[in-house]
This record gives structure tokens, sequence and C-alpha cells, in this order.
């Protein structure tokens, strides 16, 4: 049931427009702009190569919590989700089903992002155990947050603070701009959110050949213990 529920979850995801234009679209756009145009100062060596990790964290972002977090609000919105409730498929695997659908679509996003930055010229350093163990500590925080924001908040206002944080954090947190940057004072508040870390830890490992950015890990485990339990204490099926 779980693999039928999360197969279904999957095809809903990619065949919503505004999905794929959050998920596919937005961070490929953005790889391809600010690799080949000098708009921002990314810092010495060449910009895909601090960039594509900050890509690659926004997928799992956009997916994660802004994607998870509008389909599953405007579902309860529409008693969909006190539908599936009532049905054989118990809750907690519901949850279980829109995880993998997320880890999935996540591992799309993370094959053609790899393949555009490849294309521009990228280098990964590290290896693929550190990166896939931030990529899944990533998506256990953004999906704690998505789901606490989906079961509390009506679906119009998910909508609309879903897509404003996604833009906010898309500026202040190190994917396109260095947190370097921004003021000193700001820096260090910055440096605590879970899409700060995600970048700044898959950069010390793919750009700097880092073994496991232990700090980075602990700011996203933090983020994904509080999330969930939060969410699963004020989710709200109706």
């Amino acid at each position: 049931m779980i693999a039928a529920q999360a197969a279904l979850e999957t095809r809903m995801l990619l065949r919503n427009g505004e999905q794929l234009l959050l998920t596919v679209i937005i961070p490929s756009l953005l790889l391809v702009l600010f690799s080949t145009v000098d708009i921002v100062d990314t810092g010495e060596g060449r910009a895909v190569d601090f960039l594509a990790p900050g890509v690659l964290a926004l997928a799992v972002m956009s997916t994660a919590f802004t994607g998870q977090a509008i389909a599953t609000g405007f579902e309860r919105r529409y008693g969909v989700l006190k539908r599936l409730g009532a049905s054989p498929l118990p809750r907690w695997a519901l949850m279980a089903a829109k995880t993998l659908a997320v880890l999935v679509t996540e591992a799309l996003q993370v094959a053609l992002l790899t393949l555009i930055a490849f294309g521009l010229g990228w280098s990964p350093q590290g290896g693929p155990v550190a990166v896939a163990v931030l990529l899944v500590a990533g998506t256990a925080a953004f999906s704690g947050l998505g789901l606490l924001m989906a079961g509390t908040l009506r679906a119009e206002a998910t909508l609309a603070a879903a897509n404003l944080v996604f833009l906010l954090l898309l500026v202040g947190g190190g994917v396109i701009v260095p947190l370097d940057r921004f003021p000193e004072s700001a820096q260090a508040v910055l440096s605590l959110l879970p899409i700060s870390a995600l970048s700044d830890g898959l950069r010390e490992v793919l750009r700097d050949g880092a073994a496991m950015p232990w700090g980075e890990l602990g700011i996203l485990t933090g983020w994904a213990v509080l999330g969930l339990a939060a969410a699963a204490r004020f989710f709200r099926w109706e």
C-alpha cells in the first residue's frame, strides 16, 4: 500500500506545473544563468563550483518544503487527507509514502542538475556518502517544517507563506550569494538556517573535499528533530 501510494504521490508531483517550476525549472535556470553570466561575485574559483552545491540544496528545499507544504495544505483543505486517513492505509503509512515520493523526486532533481553542472564544467570533490547523508538530513529538516506549516495554516496562507519563505531563503541562504557578502551581524543568524547549513555542507564536501561537515550536519539534524516533532504534535488532519 505504501509503495502504491508513493507512486501516486510521485506522479502527482511530476504532473503539477507549479511543482515542476519550483523543483526543476527554477533551479536549472539559476544554475545556468549565474554560472555563465558574471552577476554575483562567488569568490575564488569557477562560479559553478560554488553554485552547484547551493542549487542542489535549493532543489531539496523546493521539493521537501515548498512543494510538499503547498500540496499537503490543499489536500487537507479539500478533505483528501481526512478520507485517506479513514482508508485501510494508516496515517503513518501515508506520511511514509509522501516521504518516499519526495525522495524519488529529489533523486531525479539531483541527477538532472548534476548533468547540467557537468556540462558547465563542474568538477566535484568529496565522497557520495557524505553528500547522501546531508541530502537526507536536509530532506528531513525541510519536510518537518513543510508538514508543520501545511498542518497548522489554511491552504491559502500555506501557499503564500511557503513561496515567501522560498524566495527569502533563496536570497539569504547562501545558495546564490555567499554568506560573507552579508553584514557580520547577520551572518551568524543566517548560518543557522537549514538552507545555509545544507548549502555550506554540500559546498564543503563537493568543492573543498571535506569528509563530513559535522557542524552543518548537526544544524540540519536539530531542525529535523524540532520540525518533525512539532509537525507530529500540531498537525491537524481536518
